[in-house]
């Protein structure tokens, strides 16, 4: 194991579960202190008892916020900053799942709740993100997770949540061209259906997905939540330094 992020920081969004939680485990395996935060504190706690467990020399913390208010996020980096000193890299991976059906019956509540978790919540995270980013010395990296549903494929039923992560894969663009020269490199990674519970469908098993992805996917499986997050801990790291504004596909040739 490498140790490409030592006495680095990094904030994970989404941290509580699923790719949020692998995430957070595979920079801290790789050195970095780490910023888990979610709205729920038993779930981040969690977490943070697993980067604990799995060791990696860097610290841990859980900080509780919501990402569609402003205020909580320009705190949680300005807490995360007078803890450890930096803010290195910013994995912003909080989002919801709402509205399946057509887009004549997407209630307007799941409409907007999509917009503010999905949309709003990675605009505000990288405004209080490139804050302080810019003015440390080495800037920083930020990646925003969005989706190969979206801006890479589109599927019926699903209009509210393509809308959503279509304009996160959009939004990395723009913010990637805006603040280059202030020394922070921001890209994304869009993921199709991965281990995690957002892949199953309502009553479904994780061995009656196996089955499905094998006609679904060219891969013929998901991807793991491993594979994600390698991905991600490569686009935050020196070793992308030139990679500026790009949308990783995850998504075993799915949307190819």
């Amino acid at each position: 194991m490498t140790a490409r992020f030592s006495g680095k920081t990094a904030l994970v969004t989404g941290a509580g579960s699923g790719l949020g939680r692998a995430i957070a485990l595979a920079f801290a395996a790789e050195g970095a202190n780490v910023v888990a935060t979610g709205r729920s504190a038993a779930t981040l706690d969690e977490t943070v008892a697993l980067v604990q467990r799995a060791g990696g020399g860097g610290a841990s913390v859980a900080i509780t916020a919501d990402v569609s208010r402003s205020e909580d996020v320009r705190a949680l980096v300005r807490e995360s900053v007078e803890r450890f000193g930096s803010l290195d890299v910013a994995v912003n991976n909080a989002g919801v799942f709402r509205g399946g059906g057509p887009v004549a019956e997407l209630s307007e509540e799941d409409w907007r709740t999509l917009l503010d978790i999905n949309v709003t919540g990675v605009l505000l995270s990288m405004q209080a993100e490139i804050d302080a980013m810019r003015t440390q010395e080495g800037g920083g990296a930020i990646v925003n997770i969005s989706s190969n549903l979206g801006a890479h494929r589109r599927i019926p039923g699903v209009a509210g949540y393509i809308a959503s992560k279509a304009a996160v894969s959009a939004l990395t663009r723009a913010a990637a061209v805006d603040h280059i020269q202030d020394g922070v490199r921001i890209n994304a990674v869009s993921p199709g259906p991965a281990a995690t519970t957002m892949s199953l469908r309502r009553g479904e098993s994780e061995a009656e997905r196996a089955v499905r992805m094998k006609d679904e996917s060219p891969l013929g499986r998901v991807s793991t939540v491993d594979e994600v997050a390698a991905a991600v801990l490569y686009l935050a790291s020196a070793d992308a330094a030139s990679v500026v504004g790009s949308d990783l596909v995850i998504d075993g040739g799915t949307s190819a």
